[in-house]
């Protein structure tokens, strides 16, 4: 991991842990949280927008003025907008994905939740995500906060990692292993 890659992981952790205290000394986490998903949603649906966070020749003011709108169209929090507008203020804002990124996995830690990950050959619903969600915190005796991504290069089957836990039952999977073996042989 090179330096500047290190430093700015370190400053959005340390960002996100700080919107995590203002937001729960406010008692309003579950808010900002719901807010910060929306934010995701808006980042990774917005070409424009994206460009305006990591453009660094955009003007301070372009960028609190695009924030100040988002954040009043979809009612964002007071918090939730100045720290935005603090962002832009210290030249932080190309780091609000992965601070955003952060407070959402602090949440998470925070009501004890495991991070998990389903990657699926076939296009699953949110019920028969619901049932393998509700199967692996069974089965790790903890709430699951599952990520699911569908990937038909999988062939067929599943990929689920809970932890350092990997289940591989895809055919993509199988037929490396035996590529491997082969190869090995």
């Amino acid at each position: 991991m090179s330096k500047n890659n290190k430093f700015s992981e370190t400053s959005a952790s340390r960002y996100s842990l700080a919107l995590y205290e203002l937001a729960e000394e406010s008692k309003i986490i579950t808010d900002v949280e719901k807010q910060v998903f929306l934010l995701n949603e808006i980042i990774s649906s917005s070409l424009e927008f994206k460009s305006l966070l990591k453009n660094p020749t955009s003007s301070q003011q372009d960028q609190i003025n695009v924030l100040s709108k988002i954040s009043d169209h979809y009612g964002f929090n007071i918090l939730l907008k100045n720290f935005l507008c603090f962002l832009v203020e210290k030249k932080r804002l190309f780091f609000l994905t992965n601070i955003l990124k952060n407070f959402v996995d602090i949440c998470s830690k925070k009501r004890g939740e495991i991070k998990a990950k389903l990657i699926a050959a076939k296009q699953l619903d949110k019920n028969q995500v619901d049932k393998i969600k509700e199967e692996l915190s069974k089965d790790f005796s903890n709430k699951i906060k599952l990520d699911y991504e569908y990937d038909p290069t999988l062939i067929g089957g599943l990929i689920i990692q809970v932890g350092s836990v990997m289940i591989d039952t895809s055919i993509k999977g199988k037929l490396k292993d035996l590529e491997i073996k082969m190869i090995g042989a």
